[in-house]
């Protein structure tokens, strides 16, 4: 294969976001079916929506017959973070060619993670490894969930705290972030801002105003946030 290094690659430093999104995936797969939906929705909703959190929230929708305008407002809100940091993948993205808009779709939190964790390898094709590593992300979450919905339409599970391995993974990914920037700067102001937010704020709005307060942190302090 002309691009197996890119492939080989991308699957190493995927591993963390394997353990924790096929056991979230089968976690949503299991949810979905409890509530006595089709197990092929799913596999649809992982391969067309791919949106993680929203996902879980849209079943909410569906039991509550939620109009359209009211899924389109929560899911701004929902997933309005990923505005922000994809904005900072604009140059890296550039030059991915066709690529591109799939790279745009199948941008998450982990996969984001991991794009400025892992130091790019000059070796390597770069459109090729980013789509391999947004490919491989998402299939790990399709085959989760996929699994989980058929097998809890025929075994009945009990899904309490499978939903904790999103945090789990969050954690992982966060160390590997200092490991790699040597910077507590970042990590003190997204912890200050989620702590303000989470006292001072309704919960259906913490989400983004946290976002705010730091990134007006960051610029505040980006002397020193950009010291490593």
């Amino acid at each position: 294969m002309k691009y197996n290094n890119e492939l080989k690659k991308a699957f190493q430093v995927s591993i963390p976001v394997m353990m924790g999104y096929s056991v979230l995936g089968f976690a949503f797969g299991l949810l979905l079916v409890s509530f006595e939906y089709s197990w092929y929705l799913a596999p649809l909703m992982s391969l067309f929506i791919y949106a993680g959190a929203l996902q879980f929230v849209a079943i909410s929708f569906f039991n509550v017959k939620a109009g359209m305008i009211d899924i389109a407002i929560a899911s701004w809100f929902i997933n309005i973070r990923q505005s922000f940091y994809g904005l900072s993948l604009l140059k890296r993205f550039k030059d991915t060619g066709k690529f591109k808009t799939y790279l745009i779709f199948g941008l998450t939190d982990e996969t984001y993670a991991l794009l400025t964790t892992i130091k790019d390898d000059e070796s390597l094709n770069k459109r090729w490894y980013y789509f391999f590593l947004t490919a491989l992300n998402q299939s790990y979450w399709f085959i989760g969930s996929t699994l989980g919905a058929i097998i809890g339409s025929n075994i009945k599970f009990n899904t309490v705290g499978l939903e904790f391995s999103l945090t789990a993974l969050f954690v992982v990914l966060c160390i590997e972030q200092y490991k790699n920037l040597r910077n507590f700067v970042p990590f003190l102001i997204g912890t200050i801002a989620s702590v303000f937010s989470l006292i001072f704020i309704p919960s259906d709005k913490m989400l983004i105003v946290s976002i705010m307060i730091a990134l007006v942190l960051m610029f505040t302090f980006k002397n020193r946030v950009g010291n490593e």
